[in-house]
């Protein structure tokens, strides 16, 4: 049985407003979105958890009964209530279009055909969106697999630089508009780094969250990049090695599994993930694509070869149509600041893949 997930945290109106604060950008592109420096007061009532379950060999895990799941919100334990309905996907393709990527890009055209049956199905529909030193949206939302595959194939080369950040504000302001039954995903096709952005990870975070949108980001990886791009001098890797991928051909084992799913994942990206909605010192990040998928609950996919895209699609609709959507309204709402999430399955010794937390803003924070 197919268990069904919204995309993100949820946050609405609650009975004493909360503040989150959004640093104002103004990307280069004049249709972008841009937002007032004002004060945006929010509260929560009900906050939204996709859970994906894996037992110790790295098999999803289904027919999980509601009352088998126990969540702790900072530590305490919450009154859930799991979904089980199924809704179509609002899916916004986000694709690297620089030249740091021009050798790889006829590979990636190839989602045109990839996306719509696999990831959609009859009742989706997509966008799609380029960016480089620009931001293009080649296709406006569409259940239509031609248009979608001809706004991929339209993307051309441009730039070196490649603003990600920006181009996952713009998917955001794109899906604000969907319905509101659909679950929002954006898959980003890109290298992990950012160069040249205009918004914060910290804000878009935040506007992440409020739209209830899932990011799953399928890596160019830097070897491909390193191989393939036009270089006019050397360049040091500037990905950390601690948070890259496993290489292509290295199989999910328990070991792994663990690193990427549970506990050893939250010790490794809840201090960072901290420090960017802190905002402190000017924290720079050097793979906001990583943070982003963690964040939001979504993943992240190495890409390589043909086969190794079209896996991560595959792999991507199998996330999504296999979660668990679990909802509650926190009984400790007072409390500002990161709030981490715990899910766990009574009895079993499975892996639950979820968001680490959430900011639940008090304040301006500096």
């Amino acid at each position: 049985m197919k268990r069904t997930a919204l995309a993100a945290i949820a946050l609405f109106c609650a009975a004493a407003p909360l503040d989150l604060w959004a640093q104002a950008t103004k990307p280069a592109d004049p249709d972008a979105p841009t937002f007032s420096n004002d004060v945006i007061r929010v509260g929560v009532t009900e906050v939204v958890v996709p859970v994906l379950v894996r037992d110790r060999e790295g098999a999803i895990v289904d027919g999980i009964q509601p009352p088998q799941f126990h969540l702790w919100d900072n530590g305490k334990e919450q009154q859930i209530h799991v979904d089980v309905t199924y809704e179509p996907v609002s899916l916004v393709i986000a694709i690297e279009s620089s030249s740091r990527v021009e050798s790889i890009l006829s590979q990636v055209r190839r989602l045109g055909s990839i996306v719509q049956p696999v990831l959609l199905g009859t009742q989706g529909e997509a966008a799609v969106l380029a960016f480089d030193s620009r931001l293009r949206v080649m296709q406006d939302f569409t259940k239509d697999p031609d248009k979608i595959k001809a706004g991929i194939d339209k993307i051309t080369v441009g730039s070196t630089q490649s603003r990600m950040i920006d181009a996952v504000e713009r998917a955001v302001y794109m899906l604000r508009n969907r319905p509101k039954e659909n679950r929002k995903v954006i898959l980003l096709v890109s290298e992990t780094r950012d160069t040249g952005s205009e918004a914060r990870l910290r804000e878009t975070m935040m506007t992440v969250a409020l739209t209830n949108t899932i990011i799953y980001t399928v890596d160019i990886t830097q070897i491909a990049v390193r191989l393939t791009e036009k270089q006019s001098q050397p360049a040091r890797n500037p990905i950390d090695p601690t948070t890259m991928n496993n290489p292509m051909g290295i199989p999910n084992t328990p070991t792994s599994m663990e690193q990427n799913y549970s506990m050893l994942n939250r010790a490794q990206f809840i201090p960072v993930l901290k420090e960017i909605y802190t905002d402190a010192k000017g924290l720079f990040v050097k793979d906001p694509a990583t943070q982003l998928a963690h964040a939001t609950g979504g993943g992240e996919f190495t890409f390589l070869r043909q086969k190794g895209l079209e896996d991560a699609v595959q792999k991507v609709n199998t996330e999504v149509r296999s979660q668990y959507m679990v909802t509650y309204v926190p009984n400790n709402k007072e409390e500002p600041g990161f709030h981490t999430i715990e899910v766990s399955v009574a009895g079993m010794n499975y892996q639950c893949k979820t968001r680490p937390g959430y900011w639940m803003g008090g304040g301006k924070t500096q």
